[in-house]
């Protein structure tokens, strides 16, 4: 896909890679200039951390980190620690 830089400086990103992508007008990017390719990264919005962990409720209060992976993954028998 090609884009053509006009004399302002601007680009179109091509109808495939924002519906690609999701970006809609008011979006913006931050162009990456230590890199040697043109690359252009979404910026979040501030309150979008704070949309996206809205109404999120721990699923295991109280319990351990080891409590916890044993009740996601099962039972787990581990070697027994041997001096060498």
């Amino acid at each position: 896909m090609k884009a053509t830089l006009t004399s302002k400086g601007q680009i179109t990103i091509p109808l495939k890679i924002r519906k690609r992508l999701a970006l809609k007008p008011g979006d913006m990017l931050n162009f990456d200039e230590t890199t040697p390719f043109l690359k252009a990264v979404r910026v979040i919005p501030p309150g979008a951390w704070e949309e996206f962990g809205k109404g999120w409720k721990d699923p295991w209060p109280g319990m351990t980190m080891e409590e916890v992976m044993e009740d996601l993954r099962g039972p787990v028998e581990l070697p027994s620690a041997t001096k060498r």
